[in-house]
């Protein structure tokens, strides 16, 4: 926050620059944003102040008080070089011996020396400061007096230099300050992207479950109805009605999650995702499409958290969705969880041979049509397998690094496929 845009602030807060205040702000905006013209002011009332006598009189010595103010008009835009001016000139002055009270431009422009640069070049105005007022006190001072004025024009030169570094130091600071909210700023936005492309990611693994696992197992029920239209028609139907019943299925989920994400969906509450409870159903559709798959829960799954229920539900949905993808057909799958205060672990295991595309597999992102209990291996041998994006095993990876946890893919030495994850309950940096 700027110097200028406070003054700014504090001039809206007083009705638009009405009242006592509004003059000293006002004024202190126009030095803020117009630095030569303020000075420049600065520097015509210090003439009509030492040097206006000498103007009416036309004295020589005017040119001397001129040279010594005038140059304060570039004092913000060249401390330095105005300082280094004036002291020339005061040193010439000395040596004609001309005294004159223009003199006191040379206080204001150590005083700018020291409210825009370093200590170093502070000290050295200083020091050139400290030797004009030795040279003019043994000039112009009586015997007397001497140790006394020089006493007192040295404290008004260390007065000035305080000041300019006070100022310099409070001008540091709020920089300071401004840096940091910019940065504090910056960090916010980059915290909030980053929350934002993690609940995309979230919302595109729920997604990919959610209609992969489903469509994949309508796609293999519609192969066994198409098999089966002509044979046995009644099986046939049975499959249709599968079929249907998965699509309702995957419209309420996508419902369901829906509404979660929707804050002001009165349903949401009482449509919770699904959790280790809904794993028989799981089980059942994809038996139902044609994997024989078994079941088994091992210790207490009360405990467990909501989000860590919903992380395996969908774990073992990507895998039976896999299994059902590639597994050649007569495979049987199992599902096995354990469950302890600590951890919850998962176990996906199928017995069938892959198909083709097997190495698609192992990236868990292919579609390929696949039969039923009701299909025959005929309906097997006539679907096609076509290669897709591999993003399943990642999807499940990341799923189970929310819990510090990871997932392992890969064959069996025996022929088969395993899918194992594990979850860490106590993690604080997992949950």
């Amino acid at each position: 926050m700027s110097t200028p845009w406070r003054i700014d602030t504090a001039l809206r807060r007083d009705g638009g620059g009405r009242g006592l205040v509004a003059v000293p702000a006002r004024l202190m905006a126009f030095t803020r944003r117009h630095p030569i013209w303020a000075d420049t002011a600065v520097a015509v009332g210090l003439v009509l102040i030492f040097e206006a006598g000498n103007l009416v009189r036309l004295s020589g010595w005017s040119v001397l008080g001129l040279a010594l103010i005038l140059p304060l008009a570039l004092r913000r835009r060249a401390p330095e070089a105005v300082f280094a001016v004036i002291a020339t000139v005061a040193l010439a002055q000395w040596v004609v011996d001309a005294h004159t009270g223009a003199d006191a431009s040379l206080l204001i422009a150590l005083y700018t020396v020291a409210a825009t640069r370093d200590r170093r070049r502070t000290v050295y105005a200083l020091a050139v400061v400290e030797v004009g007022i030795l040279l003019a006190v043994g000039r112009w001072t009586l015997d007397g007096y001497r140790f006394g004025a020089f006493v007192g024009l040295s404290a008004m030169a260390v007065t000035a230099v305080v000041l300019g570094a006070n100022l310099r130091t409070r001008r540091h600071y709020l920089a300071a300050l401004e840096d940091r909210a910019h940065r504090l700023e910056r960090d916010q936005e980059q915290q909030a992207q980053l929350a934002v492309a993690a609940e995309r990611a979230r919302i595109a693994r729920e997604m990919h479950d959610i209609v992969t696992h489903n469509l994949s197992v309508m796609v293999a029920l519609a192969d066994a109805a198409a098999m089966t239209v002509r044979s046995t028609p009644d099986r046939s139907a049975t499959a249709m009605e599968q079929v249907s019943g998965t699509g309702r299925q995957a419209l309420t989920e996508m419902r369901r999650f829906l509404g979660v994400l929707r804050e002001d969906e009165p349903d949401a509450a009482r449509h919770p995702q699904p959790d280790l409870a809904r794993l028989g159903a799981l089980a059942e559709q994809v038996r139902a499409a044609g994997l024989p798959t078994t079941l088994t829960i091992q210790g207490d799954t009360r405990e467990v958290p909501q989000g860590a229920q919903l992380a395996v539900y969908r774990l073992a949905q990507e895998a039976l969705t896999n299994t059902l993808k590639h597994a050649e057909p007569g495979a049987n799958a199992r599902i096995r969880v354990w469950s302890s205060p600590e951890r919850l672990e998962l176990s996906v295991v199928d017995d069938g041979r892959p198909r083709a595309f097997a190495g698609d597999r192992a990236a868990g992102g292919t579609t390929a049509t696949t039969t039923t209990a009701t299909a025959t291996a005929t309906a097997t041998a006539t679907a096609t397998a076509t290669p897709g994006t591999g993003s399943g095993i990642a999807g499940m990876r990341e799923r189970a690094a929310v819990y510090g946890g990871d997932v392992a893919a890969g064959p069996l030495p025996g022929g088969g496929w395993r899918v194992s994850a594990v979850l860490h309950l106590t993690d604080p940096g997992g949950s």
